[in-house]
């Protein structure tokens, strides 16, 4: 099932769907669906290597949570959606892919309220080989600062992966785009640096330690957990604490994580450069080995 030069509402495939699996092309939403109008909906974002499900309960219990915070609750428990995240890359055929739950609420009621509408499950899989391209990765990503800043604890259900928080990251990511950067930097409603558009951030600075934003108002990433206990198992001393963006100048290296961007070198945030060195090198080696990236490599 390719990508290229495809439509994502074309491709060829089954789509786990309210339970049942069904056509891709059949798996669609009504056009007055709350989700679409209001924003309620949650959704993840895994990876499969060599035909296995990284974190997979992890991100379950993660995609249950973000509904609660939501207000609604999934219509199926964990073991459910295991199930059904396994049966979408078998049926597929998918060994390295990724793999995408959302859940919305539906179009029983048109307007803020929403107490009686339906709620919807799918969870679709597709090949996805990298989030940015080899030669990008290579000599490290650039970001642009974004003007538009991650929302204090008491405005957005925050530590939700809730779709309407990503606007402001469409449109971040296409400012930086358009300067040509490949993805933008984020900084808290306090002007502290948070994130990426869809990863976390971590900096070494001069003391070799491992530097990164506290997640009080954006998701600590199941891949960032990862890769903080990669590095405690290296020795790397890690701290979490509140990061302005001039402390940028004392950094060496800089690096994301996500289930998509996996570890990815930053070589550049507007006019500060930095290596691709031996600590960011190292955990991108220790997180290969980890999801089992190394082993397919290899086959």
């Amino acid at each position: 099932m390719a990508t290229s030069g495809m439509s994502f509402d074309n491709l060829q495939g089954e789509i786990w769907y309210d339970g049942k699996l069904v056509p891709w092309a059949n798996a669609n939403v009504h056009v007055l669906t709350h989700g679409l109008h209001y924003g309620s909906c949650v959704f993840e974002g895994e990876r499969s290597y060599n035909g296995k499900i990284f974190k997979l309960r992890e991100h379950t219990e993660r995609l249950l949570k973000s509904a609660e915070f939501l207000g609604f609750k999934i219509p199926f428990c964990a073991e459910e959606l295991d199930a059904a995240c396994n049966e979408v890359c078998l049926v597929n055929s998918i060994t390295d892919g990724y793999i995408r739950p959302v859940a919305w609420r539906g179009s029983e009621m048109m307007g803020v309220s929403a107490q009686s509408n339906t709620i919807h499950l799918a969870i679709a899989a597709w090949p996805w080989p990298s989030y940015f391209s080899p030669e990008a990765r290579a000599k490290g990503i650039s970001l642009k600062t974004s003007k538009w800043r991650r929302p204090a604890p008491d405005t957005a259900p925050v530590h939700a992966k809730a779709a309407g928080l990503y606007m402001i990251c469409t449109l971040s990511k296409h400012e930086a785009e358009s300067e040509g950067y490949e993805d933008a930097l984020m900084l808290d409603w306090r002007g502290r640096i948070a994130e990426a558009t869809g990863a976390n951030i971590f900096l070494i600075m001069g003391d070799s330690k491992l530097h990164t934003p506290t997640p009080d108002c954006f998701l600590n990433g199941i891949t960032r957990q990862t890769v903080m206990d990669l590095a405690r198992a290296r020795g790397i001393e890690i701290i979490e604490r509140s990061i302005m963006p001039e402390e940028l100048v004392n950094a060496t290296e800089v690096f994301l994580t996500g289930t998509a961007a996996e570890v990815t070198p930053v070589g550049k945030i507007d006019g500060h450069n930095f290596i691709v060195g031996e600590i960011t090198n190292g955990l991108i080696n220790d997180y290969e080995a980890a999801v089992g990236k190394m082993a397919l490599s290899k086959i």
